[in-house]
């Protein structure tokens, strides 16, 4: 743990294998402790649970921005710029539909960051992105 505050995230999957290929495997999160309903995951220093709910979660919906449909709820992480542009290459090369491809925001602008959105396989959106200037993460 570091001196900054870490987020603790529960999420509904149905399927604890599907998970474990997905943000195990796929994306390369270590996994914690973990029993037959949940597998705790170190997400980049965050703590995500993956719990066992039967059925797809269901989208609540959608918000316009910048012209695309950004899937409501979701979570995800900042990252750097390189572990950015590689998780999207693995995301590519295993498969997995990219909701919204990857594409860089705000260009020039305060707050210029590259940004994706994608599924885990229980329907959970997902947001990486990587600001050019991590100062600027809350640049008005």
């Amino acid at each position: 743990m570091t001196d900054r505050p870490a987020v603790h995230l529960a999420i509904p999957v149905d399927d604890l294998r599907a998970a474990r290929e997905f943000y195990g495997d796929l994306l390369g999160l270590p996994e914690g402790r973990s029993s037959d309903h949940w597998v705790d995951w170190d997400f980049h220093g965050h703590q995500l649970v993956t719990h066992l709910v039967p059925g797809p979660v269901p989208p609540a919906g959608d918000s316009e921005v910048d012209g695309h449909d950004v899937p409501i709820p979701h979570f995800g992480l900042l990252l750097t710029d390189a572990l950015f542009h590689e998780l999207a290459g693995r995301l590519r090369d295993g498969g997995v539909e990219l909701e919204i491809a990857p594409y860089l925001r705000f260009p020039g602008e305060p707050g210029e960051q590259w940004t994706m959105f994608f599924h885990d396989p229980a329907g959970n959106a997902i947001e990486l992105k990587s600001f050019r200037d991590e100062s600027q993460v809350f640049a008005r």
